[in-house]
């Protein structure tokens, strides 16, 4: 029986900074990383004003995970100690794997206007986490779209729904990855694998989901808002009113491993933490090794 996931909980993005003073929302419950497994932690830039994000993300490591850029609006420029660089502006996704460690900076293309983007930490199993690293710069052209019913627009950046398949395939997780649009009184269903984890990202109008199993009824999740579901195989979802409503659909199945993180590094043990910190420290940070 093809069962219909409903809301488990779910959790405001809260204001930081990171990067050189960049303001973001983030979500990334304290004291329980790793929550949405295999997803680690989600941020959010949207503003008007450069003050809020000129200062970008200088050069930094990042080991033991994957991060996906994805831009709205405005442009980001990405390099790395591996000699790739690139711009991306709006509909555009970078998908990087740290893996074994990456030095790279992001760092706006642009002093004036608005900058609205997104980028997700996935976790790597223990298995590829010393692999060599690995980078993909996908272009909004390349990502299809899925269109179900009037009003319901899908960017399919991973995985795939109905046939659609996305650009980046082969991820251990086999995340699904989509950018959803809803206009009018649209709703649809989307097939979700009944053992991934399955969260969803309001980021502007409100979102109606099934509430939990004990209710009937539907909940409303509002912007700056990630809901969690409960098991299921179908993940539905409707605008709550008349104007539109965008939301990031993640599911992805879940590593079951253990976590130790610090910054920028996400490995399995502490060891492995300290393995890095000492790999930085001593210059040694990007060489490919199979500890």
């Amino acid at each position: 029986m093809n069962t219909k996931r409903t809301l488990q909980a779910v959790y405001p993005a809260q204001p930081s900074r990171d990067g050189d003073g960049v303001r973001i929302q983030r979500i990334a419950p304290a004291g329980q990383f790793g929550l949405f497994d295999p997803f680690l932690m989600l941020d959010e830039i949207a503003s008007d004003h450069a003050a809020d994000y000129i200062g970008g993300f200088p050069e930094h490591p990042h080991r033991g995970f994957e991060t996906v850029t994805l831009m709205l609006k405005g442009r980001m420029r990405h390099r790395d100690h591996l000699g790739n660089e690139g711009i991306i502006g709006p509909g555009d996704v970078q998908w990087m794997s740290a893996a074994s460690g990456i030095l790279h900076s992001e760092m706006p293309e642009q002093d004036e206007g608005q900058l609205h983007g997104f980028q997700l930490w996935i976790n790597l199993p223990a298995r590829e986490k010393m692999a060599p690293p690995q980078y993909r710069e996908i272009q909004a052209d390349d990502i299809p779209l899925w269109q179900p019913s009037p009003g319901v627009v899908a960017r399919v950046i991973a995985g795939q729904i109905g046939g659609i398949q996305g650009p980046v395939q082969g991820v251990a997780t086999q995340p699904l990855v989509v950018d959803l649009t809803l206009e009018g009184q649209a709703k649809v269903d989307i097939p979700v694998s009944s053992t991934a984890t399955v969260v969803a990202y309001v980021f502007r109008g409100e979102a109606t989901l099934p509430a939990s199993p004990a209710s009937s009824g539907t909940a409303v999740v509002s912007a700056q808002h990630l809901a969690r579901t409960h098991p299921g195989e179908t993940f539905s979802v409707s605008n709550s009113g008349s104007h539109t409503t965008q939301l990031l659909v993640l599911a992805a199945e879940p590593l079951n491993e253990p976590i130790a993180h610090y910054g920028p590094f996400v490995m399995n043990t502490r060891d492995q933490i300290e393995q890095a910190l000492d790999d930085f420290r001593n210059g040694t940070f990007t060489e490919t090794t199979t500890r």
